[in-house]
């Protein structure tokens, strides 16, 4: 064979020793009445959507109307009370775990109860499990987070290297913010985290 072999403009010999050249291959590739097929269960988009209301149901479990974080006004931030030091390897994963998480993706308030449950505590090195500093309990890391909230506590979280490594999971920049974290200071971030945590504010 030869590899500047051209069977659109180049002959072939064949058994009986005449030069052939290939016919273009036919089939159906494309679908003969074009693409535009009727579908039952499509409706194409208003032309103007800005009139149109997305309703959902207040008591759903897994919809969740998002509503925008109040963004930062510049100022200082005084008085923060620690969320959680994480020792070591703290990936998306640690952050915001996924399996049977996943179900309550549209849903921020319910899948925020997942928010550092993996991260081990440098303080002790257990999972999920922080000292609420308003009252000396210990508590898992979400209830703790939405107590300092409920009192108007700002919170950071401290971590190590490459912290919020893994997928581009932005549920593990949202849940911290939803739940009061104002800063995450680490020796560095995964690029992907870092980039999620700043349109978080």
């Amino acid at each position: 064979g030869r590899l500047d072999f051209n069977p659109i403009t180049d002959s072939l010999v064949n058994k009986n020793g005449d030069s052939v050249q290939l016919a273009e291959p036919t089939g159906l590739e494309l679908p003969t009445q074009g693409f535009d097929v009727e579908d039952n269960g499509y409706q194409a988009p208003a032309q103007d959507g800005s009139g149109v209301e997305v309703v959902v149901n207040k008591n759903s479990k897994r919809l969740q109307l998002l509503t925008p974080f109040t963004p930062w006004d510049g100022g200082n931030i005084s008085n923060a009370k620690l969320l959680i030091k994480a020792e070591g390897k703290c990936t998306t994963d640690h952050i915001s775990m996924a399996g049977p998480w996943l179900r309550f993706r549209g849903h921020l308030d319910n899948i925020s109860n997942n928010c550092l449950i993996g991260a081990v505590n440098a303080f002790g090195g257990a999972t999920n499990s922080v000292v609420n500093q308003l009252d000396g309990s210990k508590d898992e890391v979400p209830n703790v987070a939405r107590a300092y909230k409920a009192n108007g506590v700002d919170t950071i979280v401290v971590g190590d290297h490459n912290y919020g490594e893994g997928s581009s999971r932005e549920h593990a920049a949202m849940e911290p913010r939803h739940l009061g974290v104002r800063a995450v200071i680490v020796k560095s971030f995964a690029r992907i985290h870092e980039t999620n945590l700043k349109k978080q504010g």
